[in-house]
Parts: C-alpha cells; sequence; structure tokens
C-alpha cells in the first residue's frame, strides 16, 4: 500500500472544536471544578485536565462518581444548561485559527469539525463569531448525534466521508490524546496542538506536536 506524501497539502482537515477553534476549555474546567467541589470532590483545574479532557460530559460524570462525588442523576443536563449559559458570555477564538481558515480556503482544501461537543454547544461557542459556521459549509458533526463519540474512530471518518476524501489523505487537528487516538484508530494523520495539552501525551497516542496555531499552516505544506 502506498503510504501518504506528507510533503503535499491534505485533500481535507477536519479540526476538533473546543480548545483548538474555540478557547473554551479553561471556562469548562473552572465550572468542573466548582461543579465537583459541591458535590464532594476536589479536584483542581490540572487534574481535571489531564483526567477529563477529550472525553464527553457523560464520561466525565461516570470517571467523577468513580473518584467519589455525589453528583444528581440528572448532573449531566443540568452542567450542560450552566455550561452553555457560561460560554455564551464570550468564548474567544484559539488565537490564530482565523490565519489557518484563511489559509485552507486559499488552497481550495475543505474543512470540518469533529467535536465530542453537542450541537447546541457548537452554535453557542461558534455562532458568537459572525460568519465562522458558514465558514464550514454545514460540516459540523458531534459525536453525540452521530452516536459514536472519541476515542471511537467513526465520527472522523464520518467527516472524512462528507469532505468526499480518503481518510489516509486528511489531517485531524487535535488537543486531546482521546481525539488523537480517535484519529489514530481513523487511520488519519493527526497534529496535536500541543499549546496546553503536554506534548508527550499526544505523541503517545500517534500525534504530531504544534505550539502554536499559525504554525500549522506549515505542518500542512501551505
Amino acid at each position: 500500500m502506498n503510504q501518504p506524501d506528507h510533503q503535499m497539502p491534505p485533500k481535507a482537515v477536519i479540526f476538533d472544536c473546543d480548545g483548538v477553534v474555540v478557547d473554551s476549555e479553561e471556562m469548562t474546567f473552572d465550572l468542573l471544578v466548582d461543579e465537583f467541589s459541591c458535590h464532594g470532590l476536589t479536584l483542581t483545574r490540572d487534574v481535571i485536565a489531564r483526567d477529563y479532557i477529550g472525553g464527553t460530559m457523560v464520561d466525565v460524570a461516570t470517571r467523577a462518581r468513580a473518584a467519589g462525588a455525589r453528583l444528581p442523576d440528572d448532573w449531566v443536563d443540568r452542567f450542560y444548561r450552566r455550561l452553555y449559559a457560561h460560554l455564551a458570555k464570550g468564548t474567544p477564538l484559539v488565537p490564530g485559527i482565523l490565519q489557518v481558515l484563511d489559509g485552507l480556503d486559499a488552497a481550495g482544501i475543505p474543512y470540518a469539525i469533529g467535536s465530542n461537543g453537542s450541537d447546541e454547544k457548537m452554535q453557542v461557542t461558534l455562532g458568537q463569531h459572525p460568519g465562522l459556521i458558514a465558514r464550514f459549509r454545514g460540516h459540523l458533526y458531534s459525536g453525540q448525534t452521530l452516536g459514536r463519540p472519541k476515542p471511537a474512530p467513526d465520527l472522523y471518518l464520518h467527516a472524512a466521508r462528507q469532505l468526499g476524501a480518503m481518510p489516509d489523505t486528511c489531517v485531524v487537528i487535535e488537543d486531546s490524546p482521546t481525539g488523537a487516538r480517535a484519529a489514530r484508530a481513523a487511520g488519519i494523520r493527526c497534529l496535536g496542538y500541543a499549546a496546553h495539552t503536554p506534548a508527550e501525551r499526544l505523541t503517545a497516542e500517534g500525534a504530531e506536536p504544534f505550539f502554536a496555531m499559525p504554525d500549522l499552516l506549515a505542518r500542512l505544506n501551505l
């Protein structure tokens, strides 16, 4: 089998959302620290970033209960309502992401978002920035809606199909080990945004780390 040529631009690019397109992770961690504390579990932001990043909120609740949090049965729905209201107050873009999208548009390379977050969450965060959702031309995909969130490969495989590209011609942009694992399972090259995630954790899942979003253009050979 021929190996993909990483000296050539990809046929399509698939972005994670939180922490890659919108800078929402720190805001989410702050709320989780408060929520867990209110339900009997004291964790630092660093521990939450290390042990809880990348999954769905159902996964987060399961892990927190196993660690001793006394979360009510409807905690996930309650937390989502609180989180969306918090994010709606202002969720900044990851610095440099618009420059990356401009470069992809100039090269005629299609792109999508593949997020473990809900469709509603993407509308809340991305929708704050005029014209941003339209740039993705309908290619916003939620692992929750699909029913197969990361680390399963299905979300990224689905996004690649919708973009009309074979997996081994795509590139995934991730910031979590869970997402990098999903990309590897899908057979898609992964570039790991390591501005806030330890590079070695991304490398361990097969991702190639980079540290500033504008550097991504060179990594994509644009």
